[in-house]
């Protein structure tokens, strides 16, 4: 059965209050870009409670999916603890991160990191940010964050720090506005995760479970690889090739970790 969100006042509004049509940058309340399949919600309610029950996001941090009626647009949750989000929660907003239809609702003050990071990478379809606990001492150490093993071979290509110094000063250290929302996605530029320095992470794929996936296997890789300098001695990391060959076979395999998160997830 199809699901029109504009149908459902409690998670978006109807396209006919809308004053801007989709990619419009003219003024006024962005247009929806209509119904979405009730499949991609679930998967967006399972990702949050998902991430958290794999300890990557708690009270904070959230998960967006872009709009599969239109590139301009994107879909994220309220202002809310992750793992208590609903369908019921999810608002749709557009790529300036403005709310289509906010109705007082509370917005998380970092929603502009997924609508830079969307308008930069076109075949992004969906973000996680997250302070995931093992990662953020890679962030403000000399110790890179480096693949060293196959499940977290997407790493290999490297994982870059953004300092929100370069680009604001003396912050808060959160992206609240469309600047820094741009020179996060620069840092990124095309790589599948970012560092916050002193805050956490950003992961990106270009679908919902890839991105889980990734945020997942971040967070355990930086576990493992604390463990691994604990041990002392050198350390033997995935090499590019390496990293892009089990990158491949593992891409293939994503649905089973998938499923098995989202029953897990959802049956809470």
């Amino acid at each position: 059965m199809t699901y029109f969100l504009h149908r459902t006042p409690s998670i978006l509004h109807n396209v006919a209050r809308a004053s801007v049509v989709p990619g419009s940058s003219g003024g006024g309340v962005p247009a929806s870009a209509g119904p979405v399949d009730p499949g991609l919600i679930e998967d967006l309610v399972a990702a949050n409670r998902i991430l958290a029950d794999q300890g990557v996001l708690d009270g904070y941090g959230h998960v967006s999916v872009r709009h599969p009626g239109s590139p301009e647009r994107y879909l994220l949750s309220r202002s809310l603890a992750p793992e208590l989000v609903t369908t019921a929660d999810i608002m749709e907003y557009d790529l300036d991160s403005n709310p289509v239809d906010q109705r007082g609702r509370s917005m998380y003050l970092e929603r502009f990191i997924h609508g830079e990071i969307y308008k930069a990478r076109p075949e992004v379809n969906a973000v996680v940010h997250s302070h995931s606990p093992a990662v953020v001492p890679f962030g403000v150490s000399s110790v890179p964050l480096r693949a060293l093993y196959h499940m977290s071979a997407f790493l290999s290509v490297g994982v870059p720090l953004f300092e929100i110094r370069d680009a604001g000063g003396m912050t808060d250290l959160l992206v609240r506005n469309p600047d820094l929302g741009r020179a996060l996605a620069k840092t990124l530029a095309d790589k599948p995760v970012a560092l916050m320095r002193g805050h956490g992470n950003v992961v990106v794929g270009s679908d919902i479970p890839l991105a889980v996936y990734r945020a997942v296997y971040t967070e355990v890789n930086a576990r493992l690889q604390v463990q691994a300098i604990m041990l002392g001695g050198s350390i033997t990391y995935l090499e590019p090739e390496e990293g892009q060959l089990a990158a491949i076979n593992v891409g293939g395999t994503i649905g089973r970790p998938w499923e098995l998160w989202k029953k897990k997830a959802l049956g809470k």
